[in-house]
Parts: C-alpha cells; structure tokens; sequence
C-alpha cells in the first residue's frame, strides 16, 4: 500500500514534469519561411507584405555587396536550399554577423516589400558545418 502511494506520486510528478518539458519546447520553437513557401504566401494573399516574417535560405554566391566597409548597408540574394530557382534581394543596414559569407545559410527576419526586396532588420547565419567534426577527428 505505502509503495502504492508512492508510485502514484512519482507517476503525477513525472507527468507534471513533461508537460512543463513540452509546453516549454513548443513555446520557445521558431519557425521560419522557406523561400518557396514565402512566394506561395504572398501570390496567395498580398497582405502577406505587411507581415513580418523569417526566411531560411542560402546566399547566392557572388551576390553579397556593401557600402561602407562591414558597418553599411548590405545587399545580397537569398535562394531556397531545395529549389535554386526560387530567389529574392535581401537588403540589411546593420552589421552582419562574423561567420556571413557569400555562400552562407542564413535565417532573415524582415518585411517581403511589393518591390520583390525583404528589408531585413536581423540577419543570423547558420554555421553547423564550421563546428562539426572532419571524418579524421571522428576517425580518432
């Protein structure tokens, strides 16, 4: 009986503790656009401009252009990861970060205008492949 009590108790505490887990999980996610999923929205409802959003794709290599040394505006192209066809001119007036190149994953967060341009007001790059173990310090 008293082992009873107790199982019961570990089982509600457990229960408590995943549901903090998953409302914690779900509520700190950050989702982001695709390029292809963003052009979706906007042909299927122009207001969608208005409405900020974040974008993950690649730079197009060789698009990257800046005023100004690294402090200015910055221009580049963003493609889709899946489908290079799909592009759209980024443009950003603040420092990028340190790792952004002209072949760089990128999350941008902005506006998509009506001119074709996303004003992003936050550029993150994505750089897993800079961290990650070569095939010989794995061989180790």
């Amino acid at each position: 009986m008293k082992n009873g009590r107790f199982f019961v108790g570990l089982v509600g505490v457990a229960a408590i503790v995943a549901y903090l887990m998953w409302t914690g999980i779900s509520d700190s996610m950050v989702y982001y656009l695709t390029p292809v999923e963003l052009m979706e929205r906007v042909d299927s409802d122009p207001a969608f401009h208005d409405i900020g959003v974040k974008v993950s794709g690649r730079v197009v290599e060789g698009s990257w252009t800046r005023e100004h040394g690294s402090t200015g505006a910055h221009s580049f192209m963003v493609t889709d990861l899946e489908d290079a066809e799909v592009a759209f001119a980024v443009h950003y007036d603040d420092i990028v970060p340190d790792t952004f190149n002209d072949r760089a994953e990128v999350v941008v967060e902005g506006n998509y205008g009506t001119d074709g341009v996303f004003r992003a007001h936050t550029v993150l790059t994505k750089c897993g492949s800079r961290y990650e173990a070569t095939e010989e310090e794995l061989a180790a």
